[in-house]
């Protein structure tokens, strides 16, 4: 099996940690590795894996390198022979990489791998996942990866790229200081400023979930999010784990630690406010933007954006 490593150079760690990947691909001559200082080069750089002929890709990134390159892969059918990914924890934000079990270290993680594969035992560290596909009627093209959200947590991503300096605290961290402050914050009810409730009209498998203003819409594959949230406790045979927070919410100091978690209090239900299905299909009409994998998407008047997981892939646990 040929092994391929994307090293992007922009995805938030040390120069040492770069340093280190190089100097153990100096014991894998065999490995084809391409650099890049930009996830938008993501294309030219997977155009190489392909004309090598890598059956496995290594990236070297966060969940913004991954999310890149499965629009990348499931858009393009010249790739069409990539479609085994292993993430490494290579980055500010590592959710994927996180669900998977990755170790913490990516050099570790990248001698596994390399040991592994030369010893054919590869497939004992598969995981097939479905993705989520993100189309929106405003916007060209689709959009791959296996985080979608909108409301307030786009607000927390975006106010954490501006406050934090880049590095770790930029990431997963500061993601969470920022929410989790946001979160206390609304306790108090407040109805302006990054907490203004925003207009969504929502809905899941063609039913609608009746609510015109919501804080939050968020929508996974993952089993698991960053600092371990599992705030899903929806039933339903799809594979997109949904969950939205309308503007008329009721009982949420109480109600707001079983939520995290995925056990609901008996307040949880749509008449308080409360929403969370395993959906085929999402629908929603805003007008405040989204993220996919902590990529932002800057907000567009009148928009419907659709979430479906209808397509699957192998990664590779690091």
């Amino acid at each position: 099996m040929r092994v391929g490593l994307l090293n992007n150079l922009r995805a938030g760690r040390s120069n040492a940690q770069v340093g280190r990947v190089l100097a153990l691909l100096r014991r894998y001559p065999e490995v084809v590795h391409v650099e890049t200082d930009s996830a938008r080069l993501l294309p030219e750089a997977l155009a190489e894996f392909t004309r090598c002929e890598v059956d496995l890709l290594v990236l070297h990134g966060g969940d913004g390198t991954l999310q890149y390159a499965l629009t990348e892969l499931l858009t393009n059918p010249e790739h069409a022979g990539l479609r085994l990914i292993a993430p490494l924890r290579g980055g500010r934000t590592n959710m994927t990489a996180l669900d998977l079990g990755t170790q913490r270290d990516p050099v570790a993680a990248l001698e596994g791998l390399f040991e592994s594969a030369r010893l054919d035992l590869l497939p004992e560290r598969y995981a097939q996942r479905p993705v989520l596909r993100v189309r929106s009627n405003r916007r060209e093209g689709e959009q791959y990866g296996m985080f979608f959200g909108a409301g307030l947590l786009r607000r927390a991503i975006e106010f954490t790229h501006r406050v934090f300096p880049k590095g770790r605290n930029h990431g997963v961290w500061g993601v969470g200081l920022v929410t989790g402050t946001l979160l206390t914050r609304l306790l108090a009810r407040p109805t302006e400023g990054m907490l203004t409730p925003d207009k969504i009209d929502i809905h899941v498998d063609g039913v609608p979930v009746g609510e015109a203003e919501h804080y939050l819409a968020f929508a996974t594959t993952l089993r698991r999010l960053f600092l371990r949230l599992d705030p899903f406790w929806g039933t339903g045979p799809g594979d997109v784990r949904f969950t939205s927070v309308a503007s008329t919410v009721r009982h949420l100091a109480r109600s707001t630690p079983g939520v995290l978690r995925g056990r609901p209090g008996r307040f949880v239900t749509r008449e308080n406010g409360y929403a969370s299905a395993n959906a085929r299909r999402v629908e929603l009409r805003m007008a405040c933007g989204y993220t996919v994998d902590g990529e932002l998407f800057e907000p567009l008047p009148d928009e419907v954006v659709t979430v479906e997981a209808d397509h699957r892939i192998r990664l590779v646990r690091a």
